[in-house]
């Protein structure tokens, strides 16, 4: 369906470039095409196609008319698709001028541009202008909604973010609690909305930060018992909720409940997609892991050897996927005393996908190269060994850490 779709639009394109600028509704036809090759990851063509259409209404509307509204917000968003923020920030700003002049500047119709440019602000670590026009979103929501209705709700989230990013831990967590709680008595807006969910996500993961476990847990849970009220015990999409309380179970060293979870989300998706589907490959490495906590080492080398096996029919033998499962696989036969050489030429391909995904100098990279230098060591390898020692000792002192084992 999709090769098909990119063909069809390819045609269109080529159709749409040979008409002269101001053909009828040629305008609402760009605007679609934008819109289309967004959603199929053509970010350039998108951003091609939406300054084409912004050239004719300007030329037919103006370039005050409220009607640039839509292309520029494409506009803006197929930049920051494209990784080109600073190019993005001033299309949003045009976008909120154009609107406070035609609707007022307490108009919510302001609010959507003004969120995602403080979305983006945050991302590129502006947080003091990201604040700035996220709390004038939560005014506009206040003065328009009311302070109990679930849309001010979400602006009260979104202006935690805000807080999180500024370092007030404290009052972003209450500011969470705040907005989701009135979500939660307006009865507005589905407790399973994305953003709802997101927004407890992002008070959950700020609660585990901040040590507060069991109340993060408390998040999650909740999580979980909606995720299964809308589909009920068992679906396919109860095993993120499963996974992230296993990870929080974990973090509190309670491994036992932690391999239940674990081993529920994995039944789950070997029944739901087949035991050989790759995706059943993320719970079997989490499992292994929880595994080799609790000392069960020969069934955590099998499910590694298998998830290992797995994604390296889906992805290929150089993929991330490939080299999470070999560390993995590494950690645990260590343990088991396999052969050391096996382990050593595991490690090595580990290095050099972590290399090309992450960069030389990454700390992922520095902790590879200790495990290698250990084990060059140990078989006694000495002159393989010196590049190796030599590297990990700069990138050690670049990074300016100490690693061990």
């Amino acid at each position: 369906m999709i090769i098909f779709t990119l063909s069809f639009y390819e045609q269109m394109d080529d159709i749409i470039s040979s008409i002269n600028e101001g053909g009828i509704l040629l305008d609402t036809i760009l605007y679609h095409m934008g819109s289309l090759f967004h959603s199929l990851g053509k970010f350039s063509d998108a951003i091609r196609v939406y300054e084409r259409c912004l050239k004719i209404l300007e030329k037919e509307c103006g370039k005050g008319s409220a009607l640039l509204r839509e292309p520029l917000l494409g506009l803006a968003k197929a930049l920051q698709a494209k990784r080109r923020p600073r190019e993005a920030i001033p299309v949003y700003k045009r976008v909120v001028d154009i609107l406070e002049k035609k609707k007022g500047v307490n108009s919510v119709e302001v609010c959507e541009p003004l969120h995602s440019l403080g979305n983006l602000l945050l991302s590129i670590g502006e947080t003091e202008d990201a604040r700035l026009h996220l709390q004038r979103v939560l005014e506009i929501h206040k003065e328009s909604y009311g302070e109990k209705d679930g849309r001010t709700g979400l602006a009260l989230c979104s202006f935690a973010e805000a807080l999180c990013a500024k370092g007030d831990m404290d009052g972003a967590i209450a500011m969470y609690k705040k907005g989701l709680e009135v979500i939660k008595d307006a009865n507005d807006i589905p407790l399973h909305d994305d953003s709802v969910e997101m927004a407890r996500l992002h008070l959950a993961e700020l609660l585990h930060t901040s040590g507060r476990l069991r109340e993060g847990r408390e998040v999650l849970q909740e999580s979980h018992l909606i995720n299964q009220k809308r589909w009920g015990i068992g679906h396919p999409s109860s095993v993120a909720h499963l996974m992230n309380l296993a990870t929080s179970y974990s973090r509190s060293k309670n491994y036992i409940e932690a391999e239940r979870l674990l081993r529920t989300s994995l039944n789950i998706m070997s029944k739901s997609l087949g035991p050989a589907n790759q995706a059943t490959t993320v719970p079997m490495v989490h499992l292994a892991v929880i595994l080799f906590h609790l000392k069960q080492f020969e069934e955590a080398e099998s499910l590694a050897l298998e998830a290992w096996r797995i994604r390296e029919i889906t992805f290929g033998p150089e993929s991330g996927p490939v080299g999470e499962a070999l560390d993995c696989l590494v950690a645990i036969q260590a343990v088991l005393e396999r052969d050391e050489g096996e382990m050593l030429e595991k490690l090595k391909r580990v290095l050099r996908i972590q290399e090309r995904l992450m960069g030389r100098n990454s700390e992922e990279v520095a902790i590879t190269l200790h495990k290698i230098v250990f084990y060059l060591d140990k078989l006694g390898k000495n002159d393989e060994k010196v590049p190796y020692q030599r590297r990990l000792s700069v990138l050690t002192t670049k990074l300016n850490k100490k690693f061990i084992f």
